[in-house]
């Protein structure tokens, strides 16, 4: 384990060295996070490495080309996978009822957490990582690129390498903004104003704003990287995806 200041200065890494991670350490790092919680002990996942330089390059144009997925030494999309215990269930003579938005719950929270474990241990192994959120975005492509059979979904995409760089603290919001004792207290003006100040007054958050053309931070996420257009766009294509790989939604 690092020390303890490893939990408030690590860092999401998009540029990495040219030295490659080994094949060993990667099933290593994975055997170790694969211990993390799972539902019912089902371990309803599964992670497809992509190494080559074709491989990363099939996947670039679904994460809308961000310049880590080619420059990394390994992607890794994790991937909620109720197809092994599907197919488990039929040739042990059992009735699969893992078709439907439970299941696909239960998967979505089993992939993020071998996930997040992984991206952990990656860490502390001296690499760096970063989380693509573009995943359930453009899952089709990625699906097709990968060779995903029905009832396997991609979720969750992480970037792996030796980091080439040492970016500066992006802030998180005070444990206040998210700690609810008893029971969930709504947010007031007054305390929206209390809760985000720091991140609205942080340089690069007025950058974005002067630079979006916004009048505040909020606008810049809720009218450029995130609009309704484009959140209802994507919606609808994932509920169309898993329609067609046989997920009853």
């Amino acid at each position: 384990m690092k020390n303890e200041s490893y939990w408030t200065d690590r860092r999401t890494i998009r540029r990495y060295s040219d030295r490659p991670v080994s094949d060993a350490l990667l099933k290593d790092m994975l055997q170790k996070a694969a211990h993390a919680p799972t539902t019912g002990n089902m371990q309803l996942y599964s992670v497809i490495i992509s190494r080559t330089a074709e491989e990363k390059h099939a996947l670039a144009a679904a994460h809308f080309n961000q310049p880590q997925v080619e420059g990394c030494s390994a992607v890794l999309t994790f991937c909620a996978d109720l197809n092994r215990m599907t197919r488990w269930c039929q040739v042990r003579k059992a009735d699969p009822g893992f078709d439907n938005l439970q299941s696909l719950i239960a998967a979505i929270l089993d992939t993020s957490l071998i996930a997040q474990q992984f991206n952990t241990i990656a860490e502390q192994n001296g690499l760096g990582v970063c989380m693509l959120g573009t995943t359930t975005y453009n899952a089709p492509q990625i699906a097709k690129a990968l060779g995903l059979p029905s009832l396997v979904v991609p979720v969750i995409t992480l970037t792996v390498g030796y980091p080439a760089e040492s970016p500066e603290d992006c802030g998180r919001l005070p444990v206040e903004a998210f700690i609810h004792n008893g029971r969930y207290n709504d947010y007031t003006p007054e305390s929206i104003d209390k809760l985000y100040s720091e991140k609205e007054a942080r340089e690069d958050s007025k950058r974005f704003v002067e630079e979006n053309d916004k009048e505040t931070l909020a606008q810049v996420f809720a009218d450029v990287r995130y609009p309704r257009s484009n959140n209802e766009h994507f919606s609808t294509t994932f509920i169309e995806y898993l329609n067609s790989i046989g997920i009853k939604i």
